[in-house]
């Protein structure tokens, strides 16, 4: 009861700030004015609607009784097409200048009143990095994993772990919120996201103190579609692509929308058919492991939404959203191993392992929200999620030896593994923000539990009589239940002076954790006694950790500005990373998780130049405490075991520097991102990390409007040589892809044919040595795809509002425009 009071004390006792002014001017692509333009100015941290203003004779605008903060303009008329503004920010004194807006004149298709406005393929912010996948012609058929492995900074490794510009730990987003599941997981819902379900890719590498302490790189936030124009709108879309085998999909959206009323929703299948490869030469004491592996895995995934956001008045705003996945998979990997014995360079006998898994990832996510907003700046926020994950899986997996011909078997060793997984996850937040003393309050608090459960059964299968017999192995099965809650306050406050922001922040959050991890073990005391005896393997953490950020921007010369930032994270282990039970990709090959992980903590201080509301350089450096990360380690004599572990540090630099770039028919953007990290480890004699890597990563995304409804884009990707999972050492990768895009149907339509990773140059090659092992691997996928893709939209397409005049308060505006 006391933090509603607490926050209606806050409402109460503070008033608002002196409202300010802002002016500016629109012209045309000749550099004449432009009458009559419609003017929005939105806010640039959500892209809301603020107020309406049309320009006048002479191509000015005007609004006024602003507050101050970070905001943008877009700009709109018929004949021509619509363009945003650099982000600027209002300062509690004096009169604003908003960056000049020049509106190119549009295709004969589009010079009537529908006028559809084009986001920038990439938007670079002070505080983070949009790329509007919407508008790219090259991503489509693409899923979310295949989008973040081509964003700039970021990497995905093979085994689809995220770092962003060198450092790992990157927390994922959807729509804002946190996804809770580790990896794999996350790997695995990531690839039946298509791109035709998102919006938006956001990477924040410097959080606030509002947004959760994990993730010591920092956020991607995948922004999914959700229409909000007036009428009734619907839009299909169908994509087809080839690489070695077909993939389809098909989605529709729609939306109803008034003034009191906003229902949509989306529904979309996705079928994937999907190869990788790898080549794996490795060395350890007297035995060399020679591995061919094809895995093939198929998907059908079912992704739907469905909300409604109920505008109660102009200031309250009531919504609730229910989005879940319901998919099924097969995986069928075929491994062959030849066995050396190195002294004698002779084949000693030859292991296949054809792995056969079938399984079901379903979940579903409930959200109920409020919303209160006023022209004062008092904001207030709650939030209550509960999510519920269910997993699926059950791998035969046989391992049959052969002599060095392959001809004569030798003998089998038969598993069936089955692993059902339930994760059950509560949250509750409130957020709160208040003009106070110049400057913006935010303050906030957030309460989550999650609850998994994961229970592993391996029998040992043996045939006979051509019967199967199967007999549980009690010391491989495993039943493991871990449960989490956090709880976390923050406060942050941002005040503007003359040529000066400067915002500071403070987040506090208690862990509690317990996972109980239960099976049997062989009883020492030998034959007198019970062979095996059961365990419990209880670890239980209480910590509380403050993490504080804050940052400093001199801007007296809006189109040069400066801003020094410092964060303080954390990175908690996942469920799955301390599961301790073992799994086996082969006999030779296993992975295992470690209840022993500790929260690795980073501390991050940057700066960045910002020129013309374009260019911008970022220069950054991190230290990790902790370092969790998944390295190739040694068991049982000659087997090899995938496990994480704790390093002593890791150090990181990075230099990354942006130019989004528009003239007339042309637009690109480019990224340079470069870094240096080292890695640092003892985990005893023959066992220590000392690796350092310098690597640099081009991006670049190339578009050109021929008229007449065409749009060509070309993109380009190159990394240099880095580091993976601390050990790894992997060779340069690089990528092209074209495509070309035609409107059809007066604008209602879009045709896009695309080619990715157009010489199947996408490939990866790794080294690695530790732990009396060396490892040699090469692999790949079929990156290399054609793509098709139709989308057809019905419904209203026009700018709502677009002619009213700047009279009105921010909330009619609101009501008016979309």
């Amino acid at each position: 009861m006391r933090l509603p009071a607490l926050i209606l004390g806050i409402i109460l006792s503070y008033g608002s700030l002196n409202a300010q002014q802002v002016k500016g001017l629109a012209r045309d692509d000749k550099g004449k004015p432009l009458s009559d333009a419609s003017v929005a100015l939105k806010r640039d941290k959500d892209s809301s609607l603020v107020k309406l203003s049309i320009s006048g004779a002479s191509g000015e605008y005007e609004f006024s009784s602003i507050t101050p903060g970070r905001y943008f303009i877009t700009a709109s008329h018929i004949g021509f097409v619509s363009q945003n503004s650099a982000s600027f920010v209002i300062t509690a004194e004096g009169l604003t200048t908003a960056p000049q807006l020049t509106l190119v004149r549009a295709s004969k298709e589009l010079t009537q009143a529908k006028v559809s406005a084009r986001r920038p393929l990439v938007e670079v912010k002070p505080d983070k990095l949009i790329l509007n996948v919407e508008g790219s012609v090259n991503e489509v058929g693409s899923d979310a994993l295949e989008l973040l492995r081509k964003s700039p900074g970021v990497t995905v490794d093979n085994d689809n772990n995220l770092s962003l510009s060198g450092k790992n730990g990157v927390q994922v987003y959807i729509d804002g919120r946190p996804t809770y599941l580790s990896a794999t997981n996350l790997a695995d819902y990531l690839r039946t996201l298509s791109s035709s379900s998102i919006e938006s890719i956001e990477i924040i590498s410097n959080p606030s103190a509002k947004y959760e302490a994990a993730g010591n790189a920092g956020i991607i936030n995948i922004r999914l579609k959700k229409n909000g124009a007036y009428g009734t709108n619907l839009s299909v879309t169908a994509g087809y692509s080839i690489g070695t085998y077909s993939k389809y999909n098909g989605a529709f959206s729609f939306n109803h929308r008034d003034r009191n009323i906003n229902l949509f929703g989306e529904y979309s299948y996705n079928h994937t058919l999907y190869e990788g490869y790898s080549t794996q030469y490795r060395t350890q004491l007297d035995t060399f492991f020679l591995q061919k592996t094809v895995l093939v895995t198929t998907t059908n995934a079912h992704n739907y939404k469905f909300g409604a956001d109920y505008f109660i008045n102009p200031k309250n705003t009531l919504g609730f959203i229910v989005n879940g996945l319901s998919s099924a998979y097969g995986i069928s990997s075929n491994a062959g191993t030849s066995i050396v014995y190195v002294p004698t360079n002779q084949t000693a006998r030859l292991l296949q392992a054809d792995n056969r898994t079938s399984g079901t990832r379903d979940h579903v996510n409930f959200d109920v929200n409020y919303r209160f907003a006023d022209s004062s700046g008092h904001e207030l926020n709650f939030d209550a999620d509960y999510g519920v994950y269910h997993f699926r899986s059950n791998q035969y997996q046989p391992n049959d030896y052969f002599d060095s011909t392959g001809k004569i078997p030798l003998y089998s060793h038969n598993y069936d593994m089955i692993a059902p997984s339930d994760i059950h996850i509560y949250t509750f937040k409130a957020d709160y923000e208040t003009n106070l003393a110049g400057g913006k309050l935010s303050l906030g608090m957030k309460s989550s539990y999650v609850s998994t459960r994961n229970d592993f059964e391996e029998y040992d299968v043996s045939y006979g009589g051509g019967v199967s017999h199967s007999v549980m192995d009690t010391l491989s099965s495993n039943d493991f239940d871990y449960k989490e809650n956090i709880n976390a306050g923050y406060a942050n406050y941002t005040r503007t002076l003359k040529g000066w922001v400067i915002t500071g922040g403070l987040r506090a959050e208690n862990t509690n954790s317990k996972g109980v991890s239960a099976g049997y073990k062989e009883n020492p005391a030998g034959p007198a006694g019970e062979p095996f005896v059961p365990y419990d393997s209880t670890f239980n953490r209480h910590y509380t950790d403050l993490f504080s950020s804050a940052s400093v921007t001199f801007n007296k010369d809006p189109m040069k500005q400066w801003t020094l930032n410092y964060s303080r994270r954390i990175d908690r282990p996942s469920y799955q990373y301390l599961n301790p039970f073992q799994f086996k990709l082969d006999d030779y090959t296993l992975s295992r998780g470690n209840t022993q992980l500790r929260p690795q903590y980073t501390n991050s201080v940057g700066l960045t130049f910002s020129w013309r509301h374009r260019l911008t350089v970022t220069a950054n450096y991190s230290h990790t405490k902790d370092l969790a990360t998944s390295i190739f380690d040694t068991i049982d004599g000659s087997k090899s075991l995938y496990e994480r572990q704790n390093l002593a540090s890791q150090d990181v630099g990075s230099l990354a520097i942006n130019y989004p770039f528009e003239f007339k028919w042309y637009s690109g953007f480019v990224n340079v991102t470069g870094f240096y990290q080292l890695n640092k480890a003892n985990f005893g004699v023959g066992r220590t990390i000392d690796l350092n890597v310098f690597n640099t990563t081009i991006y670049s995304q190339h578009m050109v409007r021929f008229g007449k409804g065409w749009t060509g884009e070309i993109d380009q990707y190159y990394t240099s040589p880095n580091v993976w999972m601390a050990t790894l050492r992997v060779a340069s990768q690089w990528s092209l892809d074209a495509g070309l895009q035609k409107t059809v149907f007066g604008g209602s339509g879009s045709l896009k044919v695309s080619v990715s990773d157009i010489f199947h140059s996408f490939t990866w090659t790794g080294n690695s040595v530790f732990a009396g092992q060396n490892t040699h691997i090469v692999g790949g996928s079929e990156t290399r795809q054609l793509k098709l893709f139709f989308t057809y939209r019905f419904g209203n397409k026009q700018l709502k509002g677009a002619r009213r005049r700047n009279t009105g308060s921010e909330e009619e505006s609101k009501r008016a425009a979309q």
